[in-house]
């Protein structure tokens, strides 16, 4: 296949190596013509240092000739970039399936990603790539299982045919919606993942953390048409798992920076890359008052954030309240 890769960040390369590796065609496209040089010439991506680009990979930075015959195309850029990219790109989009791979929401609109894709491509098929996959780890090999959903069965089988191999196992699902919410949602968890983390809590913090955490995710995800089933799988659990643990997580080292004194900007800077966690808390704090969803984790890391709540108040409300079923 031919394959076209809209972002050039940690997630598109990682995409695009393990893409070449099964035998397809990959055309990048990056807005940063430093960037570009380096895949091109160098064969390095400066956010995977130890990744060397294989043959077959190409980088550009005009949208018509990454588009352009292409079969299929992987839209994988920062979730704030998502629409505004899209409005460059769409005229070059034929029939090609469109497969979101990135994560999180549109801060204006409250839209999950594929909302977004719907609204500005809403003649093509659309689908959504997620599930527990570090770029760092995929683009070397280690065994990785995803998801992809579509309302469409045949965008389902293109990915998962073309796709999987023994280093990735591809699993198919319906429910859009469930998937693009518990790879957005979950960033929120590991944010306060890290702050525990920072704070120098034990296991049974985290326990408690991811447990209830993912208790909230799907409390919102069915109240915004999820199907509860979703946020028990590789989306919702399994995403959920690997960005609290990891160190490759940027949004758990956000919260641990905070979570030992930092601020926000101080995190922002020390991370290097975008941090969907902290857009995406305020998102889902409004998206909780919307739908009038009980999220206490989420409400109270939003104080932490933008009300001068420090992170030690904070567990101590979360583990004073009221007593109750669970």
């Amino acid at each position: 296949m031919k394959i076209a890769i809209i972002g050039s960040g940690s997630w598109g390369i990682a995409l695009a190596v393990h893409l070449v590796k099964v035998g397809h065609e990959i055309k990048i496209w990056s807005f940063s013509s430093e960037e570009s040089k380096l895949i091109n010439e160098k064969r390095r991506c400066k956010f995977l240092p130890d990744v060397r680009i294989p043959k077959g990979i190409t980088c550009f930075l005009d949208f018509k000739e990454v588009i352009e015959n292409s079969d299929i195309i992987l839209h994988v850029t920062p979730s704030k970039a998502t629409r505004n990219v899209i409005e460059q790109y769409k005229l070059y989009v034929k029939d090609q399936p469109v497969i979101m791979c990135s994560k999180g929401f549109e801060a204006e609109t409250l839209y999950t990603l594929d909302e977004v894709l719907k609204e500005e491509l809403p003649f093509s098929k659309i689908g959504a790539l997620s599930g527990p996959s570090h770029a760092e780890e995929v683009s070397i090999g280690v065994p990785t299982a995803l998801v992809i959903a579509s309302e469409h069965e045949e965008v389902c089988e293109i990915v998962k045919n073309n796709f999987a191999c023994p280093d990735l196992r591809i699993y198919t699902s319906k429910d859009v919606k469930g998937v693009e919410l518990g790879g957005g949602l979950k960033n929120i968890i590991a944010f306060c993942a890290g702050v525990a983390a920072g704070m120098g809590l034990g296991d049974n913090s985290f326990a408690a953390l991811i447990t209830r955490g993912l208790v909230e995710i799907s409390r919102l995800g069915v109240a915004m048409g999820g199907k509860q089933n979703t946020f028990y799988g590789l989306t919702g659990l399994g995403d959920l798992i690997v960005t609290c643990l990891s160190e490759h997580s940027r949004n758990r080292k956000a919260g641990l920076l905070i979570g030992k004194g930092a601020t926000i900007e101080e995190a922002k800077k020390e991370v290097g890359q975008t941090i969907e966690s902290i857009d995406n808390i305020e998102i889902a704090y409004k998206l909780m008052k919307q739908y009038q969803v009980r999220m206490p984790i989420v409400e109270t890391v939003y104080e932490v954030l933008f009300c001068n709540l420090s992170p030690q108040e904070a567990v101590n409300r979360l583990m004073t309240r009221d007593l109750r079923e669970e």
